[in-house]
């Protein structure tokens, strides 16, 4: 996808838009009893402060370690791209979704004495919505929009 560091920012933060802000939205659909047009608002003010965090843990920090593992279990020259691209995917979920919800726990649930269990509980909620969304939703959706933005490069 991305071939130049350019293009890997740029779809760095599509992504990570996609993802932060649908994850922000569950987790107050969840605090407040359920979704309703205002959780899209409120969604906004975490905003702010996760994006930026999500972005600039997936460049300098999670990417490296999800390519890494990725290559350590597929074969780039025998494997379908497919593949590949599922594992990564995944793999960057494994790793951001913890640590995104570790952050989240901290600036915004007031956990006191319980973090651990309270961020330990907000990593198990937030997983299987972050994997469906990012394998299922936002991915294919935010590689189609880079795919026609940078279609002869």
């Amino acid at each position: 996808m991305p071939k130049t560091k350019l293009q890997n920012f740029i779809f760095t933060v599509m992504m990570a838009f996609l993802m932060v802000y649908a994850m922000i939205c569950y987790n107050i659909a969840i605090a407040t009893g359920g979704m309703t047009n205002q959780v899209f608002i409120m969604a906004f003010q975490e905003m702010i402060v996760m994006w930026p965090i999500a972005i600039i843990l997936e460049l300098f920090v999670v990417e490296k370690i999800a390519h890494n593992l990725t290559f350590r279990l597929v074969d780039s020259q025998t494997d379908h791209s497919f593949h590949i691209t599922i594992i990564l995917c995944s793999l960057i979920v494994c790793l951001m979704c913890p640590i995104m919800s570790f952050i989240a726990t901290f600036l915004f649930k007031n956990a006191g004495i319980h973090f651990i269990a309270v961020w330990l509980q907000t990593t198990v909620i937030n997983f299987p919505m972050a994997l469906g969304w990012q394998i299922f939703f936002a991915g294919p959706f935010i590689r189609k929009i880079f795919g026609q933005i940078f279609v002869n490069e």
